[in-house]
């Protein structure tokens, strides 16, 4: 033990002098080979050697990263789903309300613009735009390339991971400056925590001046999330949902979904199977306030704390928010606030 004690007080001793441990010198000699490889693969891809020879000299291995990766929870279908609840209360609180509704109010001119446009409602952009960066004020302070080219190197998820260094390096070559490429350990950045493959795909100008900036453009970021959401099949007209109380009678064995989904195979197990409003209502399935849809529109019925509690029926546009971010709880809390902001 004492031989021990010992041997972790010299790394201390030489990481203090700047010197790095045995592990880590393994690491950044091996990322530094790595990005060779991964620097073949972006010439090959079209972006330009000379944006690659003046980024990745200035990269390095980052551990933080790799540890806020693997320290994410509910990965595993064996660990258990929370109750919603206590998340609900976390993140449709009066202070995301209240910045909400300020921030509505005072773009809500460009949000009518972008509804028109998309179809996509104002107070579902805002939603998005509150709960990825607090309205503007969250964005991340970790260098984009050297978080993707450690996730790329660390390797569980390469293709990914890599694909994403790429598009960064893309971005850089049309013309976006190598220091607003800033965001989350996992590589989205700006108002709208876009991916830099999305950014290259969904960003759009919303002021004029020719440029999506969404990391310092409310305009921007707004327009791009509207451009998003319609690309992913936003239906003009059709709520996302609606909260309803289940009667104590419902045969959830006859509604249960059978489908297999390929993507985020643990969010849509928990949905039923589609049905139309009109076939809720003669389940005996009520809305808990507002106006019910239109009999036509379909729904899944989702019951997030369990029989004799709060339920939601979830249109095609709750799909589409997923989209977003493949997490229920997310987005239901996506819509609960767009409705709070607009109540």
């Amino acid at each position: 033990m004492r031989n021990l004690t010992l041997i972790k007080a010299f790394f201390l001793m030489l990481a203090g002098f700047g010197l790095a441990s045995p592990a880590t010198a393994q690491s950044d000699a091996g990322f530094r080979a790595y990005m060779q490889e991964l620097r073949a693969q972006a010439i090959a891809e079209g972006v330009r050697p000379e944006t690659l020879d003046r980024i990745i000299p200035t990269l390095s291995y980052n551990p933080r990263v790799i540890q806020l990766d693997r320290n994410q929870p509910g990965g595993s279908f064996d660990s258990p789903i929370p109750p919603f609840a206590p998340y609900q209360a976390r993140h449709v609180n009066p202070t995301r309300i209240n910045g909400g509704v300020a921030t509505y109010r005072r773009v809500i001119g460009q949000l009518r613009d972008i509804e028109e446009r998309t179809g996509v409602p104002g107070k579902i952009a805002i939603a998005i735009y509150g709960h990825e960066t607090g309205y503007g004020r969250i964005t991340g302070d970790f260098d984009l390339p050297r978080s993707l080219a450690t996730l790329a190197y660390e390797g569980r998820r390469r293709e990914l991971f890599a694909g994403e260094f790429i598009a960064a390096m893309k971005m850089i070559d049309r013309g976006v400056p190598r220091d607003r490429l800033i965001g989350s350990w996992a590589g989205a950045f700006g108002y709208p925590q876009f991916l830099p493959s999305v950014y290259l795909r969904l960003a759009i100008d919303g002021d004029g001046d020719g440029r999506a900036e969404i990391w310092r453009s409310e305009a921007d970021a707004l327009a791009s999330i509207g451009n998003y959401l319609e690309n992913a099949g936003w239906r003009r007209g059709e709520p996302w949902g609606i909260a309803v109380n289940v009667p104590s009678s419902l045969n959830r064995g006859a509604i249960e979904n059978r489908t297999n989904a390929t993507r985020c195979p643990r969010v849509m197990e928990r949905h039923s199977r589609w049905l139309s409003m009109a076939e809720w209502r003669e389940l005996g399935i009520r809305p808990r306030r507002g106006i019910w849809p239109d009999d036509n529109v379909m729904a899944t019925l989702l019951e997030p704390d369990g029989p004799g509690n709060t339920a939601y029926l979830l249109t095609n546009n709750y799909r589409v928010i997923l989209d977003y971010n493949c997490s229920n709880f997310y987005a239901l809390s996506v819509g609960l606030l767009a409705d709070e902001i607009v109540r």
